[in-house]
């Protein structure tokens, strides 16, 4: 079989479920504050997948203003039972201190393009909610639990329970059926059936770098479960030179041959401190069962190149993006926490018109429309068309990670209102979310016409540039320091902050006008630069 260098999914795609539906295997990842909510991909062949539907699109199934960031939708689980596609996830309104508020849901679709149900509302004891189909019709629903008394531990176990989906509730009786390891964290739970054996596969150490995927069996569902022979089947936090890192969180699919693959998060370090820019990707390893135990092929440490039955077509991945708005938004592109899309955007022709809302880095309602940065390196260009009449009203290109790490390029205006370009940045800010000061100093433009804006990045070097019509680019502020929109300085740091880079296009009116700002276009163009880290 062909070779393909992973991951996967590149960019911000962290805990993929995994699912076979006849021949066509799909993907459902995590998209947490960012909305629509949950990504799902479809592939053939295990090396070529397309987005095909984020199905958390409507207010009765996802409202997040207000979560913070890194909150909202974590560890979605995608299965079929034969019938009919189940999906389950949780909303996370709090995850900062002893008390986690987590609400799990389920939802359900005839196909996977949908109509998605509107929720069942399961339980808010954890988070990271999975669903088993069990041969006899029985459906099981597994989640983490939490202890905010820490007796002995937060994350106390993994507690299974029935559900009854003609009533959408848990029945019976529940058990904590694991606690985990010494490795400690034990949640992302998932529920198998082999060869008379349950199989129960969970994450464990955390989601930075000693992260693992553990495996424990038992006769009887509700356990006892016995522990892997490794104990960790898949994990990198014994090996800091392999080309994966952080590598936790599976989920296990069988071809129709009846090969078995493991799907996982992982991240792609760059610079000396270890900065995962991309966010946790989505990875696939080669696995094979002995003893009724199964094994990652040369595991535990993840392999950056791995056989799958297709071949990796990587021509659109490399190609420039060109995105116009004639047909609405493009897939590519995601807004934040808020369903009610009519009062931050609107496509009118080939155009993008943001309406200013709150400030950047608002956990309720801004106007930001951003796509996930895949690349190492790239460029990004836009036009806008913007008149504002004080400092209140700013819209302009934006490289975005949460509201305490940002580079932002505006339109504004001075409170005389002559127009200017100022540079706005946030650069590992928390707690406080402020700017670093003094800002770079401004450009004034005339109080009219369209401006050109872009910027770079090559490794950890970000460059702005703006052009007025007719102009030729020229460079506006200081070279930053692009490797902090990660995870790693997203704020609570590698434990605690759990998305990726995007860029994208913004509009803020804090007079509360709704000033709008129109978008001509924008352009993802990937590039290339000697610290990027595909084959290493």
């Amino acid at each position: 079989m062909p070779l393909i260098r992973n991951p996967i999914l590149p960019g911000f795609n962290a805990d993929p479920s995994i699912v076979r539906v006849g021949t066509d295997y799909y993907i459902a990842t995590s998209t947490f504050e960012w909305y629509p909510g949950v990504q799902i991909h479809h592939s053939k062949d295990l090396a070529n997948w397309e987005l095909v539907t984020r199905p958390l699109n409507r207010k009765s199934q996802l409202d997040m203003r207000g979560d913070p960031d890194s909150c909202g939708v974590w560890a979605p689980c995608l299965t079929h039972d034969g019938d009919k596609f189940w999906l389950v996830y949780t909303d996370v309104k709090r995850k900062d201190g002893y008390f986690k508020d987590t609400h799990n849901y389920i939802v359900s679709a005839p196909s996977i393009e949908g109509p998605w149900s509107d929720p069942f509302y399961i339980n808010s004891s954890g988070f990271d909610p999975s669903l088993f189909h069990d041969e006899d019709g029985k459906k099981w629903f597994v989640n983490m639990i939490q202890d905010h008394r820490r007796r002995p531990r937060a994350f106390a176990g993994i507690v299974l329970q029935e559900f009854d989906p003609s009533s959408g509730k848990l029945i019976g009786p529940k058990k904590n059926i694991f606690r985990g390891t010494d490795l400690d964290l034990v949640e992302g739970p998932h529920l198998y059936k082999r060869n008379g054996w349950y199989y129960l596969l969970t994450a464990e150490g955390g989601t930075a770098y000693h992260h693992a995927c553990t495996l424990a069996r038992s006769r009887d569902i509700w356990g006892p479960y016995e522990v892997h022979p490794q104990k960790h089947i898949l994990t990198s936090k014994d090996a800091p030179l392999a080309a994966l890192q952080r590598a936790g969180h599976g989920d296990i699919v069988e071809t129709p041959e009846g090969k078995t693959y493991l799907v996982h998060l992982s991240g792609r370090p760059t610079t000396q401190e270890r900065r995962c820019v991309l966010g946790r990707e989505t990875a696939i390893q080669e696995a094979f069962w002995e003893n009724d135990w199964l094994f990652v092929k040369n595991g535990p440490v993840p392999s950056l190149h791995v056989e799958v039955p297709g071949v990796r077509d990587d021509r659109q991945y490399w190609a420039e993006q060109r995105y116009t708005f004639e047909n609405g938004l493009h897939k590519d592109f995601q807004w934040l926490r808020t369903p009610e899309t009519e009062r931050i955007f609107a496509t009118r022709g080939e155009k993008l018109t943001l309406f200013g809302r709150e400030t950047i880095g608002s956990w309720f309602e801004q106007a930001l429309v951003a796509r996930r940065q895949t690349h190492f390196s790239y460029d990004a260009e836009t036009v806008v068309d913007f008149s504002p009449t004080d400092e209140r009203q700013f819209a302009g290109l934006t490289a975005y990670y949460c509201r305490y790490n940002f580079f932002y390029l505006t339109v504004t205006a001075h409170s005389d209102g002559q127009r200017e370009l100022l540079l706005l940045t946030s650069e590992g800010s928390w707690p406080d979310g402020k700017l670093n000061m003094p800002l770079a100093e401004p450009v004034q433009i005339p109080n009219e016409g369209k401006v050109k804006l872009a910027l770079t990045i090559r490794g950890r070097q970000l460059q702005f540039f703006y052009a007025l019509d007719g102009e030729e680019l020229k460079k506006i502020g200081p070279v930053y320091d692009a490797s902090i929109l990660s995870d790693e300085c997203g704020g609570h740091q590698a434990h605690g902050s759990f998305t990726g880079a995007f860029v994208g296009m913004a509009c803020s009116d804090v007079n509360g006008t709704a000033l709008p700002a129109t978008f001509d276009y924008f352009i993802y163009r990937p590039a290339h630069h000697r610290t990027d880290r595909y084959d290493i």
